[in-house]
């Protein structure tokens, strides 16, 4: 919610132009029978008008900026300037103090930064820039602290379904356009990051008293699940793992986690497509109002919200009845996400005007996009869960990259130029990037536990594999006699 409200709220902050109407008369020109269609919509939908109309619904008009496409896309790219630097230090982070402290303040503070984004944008856009600067630098550490808690609390055959739990940023997507889009209409686009922050900060008191950071330290898990979780993971996560070293040189020439990041690379680059620019696509080039932007942006992150829970209960039901191997239910995921996410892209460039067909790929290829928790998400953990907070925030460091490359080609190809032919453009690339993950990963990509998964120094020296294994041994003995 915090990352994504100025994608709909940047729609109600700048001064109307004419140019979504030129755009409209472009569409209806190009394709006839979409004449009549914004009248058709309303009648079905009861959201839409054309972009005009956004000036009487404002209650505070005299709060709005005259940026052009250059402008906007330095608004929506300042939150991944700095983003993908904390990635890294995320992960490693959360080895040492826990998830818990490390994801809690990754969101309270970006929480408590929106509430002042409406006084810094008053005073200059480049007061808004650096509050998004700083709000992306500190939350690019929740991520990676994620995967080190699910690495301590499930089992492989279970870890698909769980790291569908990561989308409800989906549910916070599929919640925030449509309520922004509400609160913008009555109070004004500042409520939008008042609203928002304040769901933050009421997240963070439920997430201080109901989250720990492994079975051990849950004061009110069952025994029988507590015997089971440990049990389940002993043999590939190691306790006390801040006291190990993590295995660089190792890590960075892995080639199955370049592989992985490859294959993450064209996932976050298609959602990020969607997610940032679908609000502007659909006000500038189809002209639609901010509540109409604001509804069909949202609803398709509830759909991949909806996918990534079914399609990870599948994967894992492939997996505990024998019917796929790990490598091949992470490969078919990932083929899901980039290539039938490249299929939808392409789709949804050449949809031109045709109204019922761009929401059908945008939505279509918004949800597809969530088969990633079954694929390249879980495979980070599967290649090693002693690094599995570190391996995403390496894999993050590299394709957080795309979340500011993106908005900044849109803007070049769009400044002053809000036609379907350049946006056809921007769908493109997307496309492109999608096909690459793919390819590679299909070809190359793997889900073998890696052997530095169990590295550690003491005395200068590599602990030998079998004093691990005969430690945890004794572990499970213990565990058994309790």
């Amino acid at each position: 919610m915090l990352r994504i409200n100025l994608n709909i709220a940047i729609v109600a902050m700048i001064i109307p132009r004419s140019k979504a109407a030129a755009a409209v008369a472009q569409c209806a020109n190009i394709y006839p029978l979409s004449l009549n269609y914004q009248k058709n919509l309303t009648t079905n939908l009861s959201i839409l008008s054309t972009s005009s109309s956004i000036v009487l619904e404002r209650k505070r008009i005299e709060h709005l900026y005259d940026w052009d496409e250059y402008h906007q896309s330095l608004a929506l790219g300042a939150y991944y300037w700095l983003h993908w630097i904390s990635q890294l230090p995320g992960g490693l982070l959360a080895r040492r103090y826990g998830t818990k402290l490390v994801f809690g303040l990754a969101n309270l503070i970006p929480s408590i930064l929106g509430v002042f984004l409406p006084f810094a944008t008053r005073y200059h856009l480049y007061g808004l820039v650096v509050i998004r600067v700083i709000q992306g630098l500190i939350s690019g550490s929740a991520w990676p602290a994620m995967h080190h808690m699910t690495a301590q609390w499930i089992p492989s055959v279970e870890r698909s379904k769980f790291v569908s739990s990561y989308f409800g940023s989906s549910v916070g997507a599929a919640v925030t356009y449509p309520l922004c889009a509400l609160v913008i209409n009555s109070f004004g686009w500042e409520s939008a990051f008042y609203v928002t922050s304040l769901i933050a900060f009421i997240w963070y008191l439920f997430w201080i008293f109901l989250v720990y950071d492994s079975p051990s330290v849950h004061p009110r898990i069952s025994k029988h699940e507590k015997q089971y979780i440990l049990e389940s993971t002993l043999k590939t996560v190691t306790d006390n793992q801040k006291d190990m070293n993590v295995p660089w040189k190792q890590l960075l020439l892995s080639g199955p986690l370049w592989i992985t990041i490859v294959g993450h690379w064209g996932v976050v680059w298609g959602f990020l497509t969607f997610m940032t620019q679908a609000p502007s696509y659909f006000n500038f080039v189809h002209g639609w109002n901010i509540n109409a932007a604001g509804f069909l942006s949202g609803l398709p992150h509830l759909l991949r919200m909806g996918v990534s829970y079914s399609y990870s209960v599948f994967s894992d039901w492939l997996l505990k009845s024998g019917k796929m191997s790990l490598k091949n239910v992470r490969k078919l995921a990932t083929l899901l996400a980039t290539g039938g996410g490249a299929v939808l892209t392409l789709g949804l460039a050449f949809s031109g005007c045709q109204p019922i067909l761009a929401i059908f790929f945008m939505m279509a290829g918004t949800a597809i996009n969530g088969a990633v928790s079954a694929g390249t998400l879980a495979n980070i953990v599967d290649l090693s869960p002693n690094y599995a907070s570190v391996l995403l925030g390496f894999c993050g460091l590299v394709t957080a990259v795309s979340g500011f490359i993106s908005p900044f080609i849109v803007g070049i190809l769009t400044n002053h130029r809000q036609t379907v032919e350049q946006w056809r453009l921007v769908f493109i690339i997307a496309t492109i990037n999608l096909t690459i993950s793919a390819i590679v990963n299909t070809i190359w990509a793997t889900s073998d536990i890696q052997s530095w998964n169990d590295y550690r120094e003491k005395e200068n020296s590599d602990v030998k594999l079998e004093e691990l294994e005969n430690l945890n041994i004794k572990k499970l003995e213990k565990l058994e006699s309790q």
